[in-house]
């Protein structure tokens, strides 16, 4: 047997009736901190210091990434286990 149930309903009212916390606060918060870091980075020409308003760790993240992809591909492709050129 199958049972189809259609519930018509706003995301607050679903969010409520599964339990669901209203992260609404936190969510204002964060776009308030993000608004605030592009107006900080657009206000300076310096393409280092937008980068490191909109990222704050710097660039040692995406080298991190780029490193891993380098040698995820390098096995991939056979090769012996090499690490990224370095810039």
């Amino acid at each position: 047997m199958k049972i189809h149930v259609e519930m018509d309903m706003t995301p607050e009212e679903a969010r409520t009736l599964m339990g669901l916390p209203d992260v609404t606060g936190l969510h204002e918060l964060m776009l308030a901190e993000m608004k605030k870091r592009v107006k900080a980075g657009m206000d300076t020409s310096d393409p280092e210091a937008m980068l490191k308003a909109w990222m704050p760790m710097g660039g040692a993240g995406f080298e991190q990434f780029q490193r891993f992809l380098w040698d995820s591909a390098q096995r991939a492709a056979g090769g012996t286990k090499k690490t990224a050129p370095k810039d």
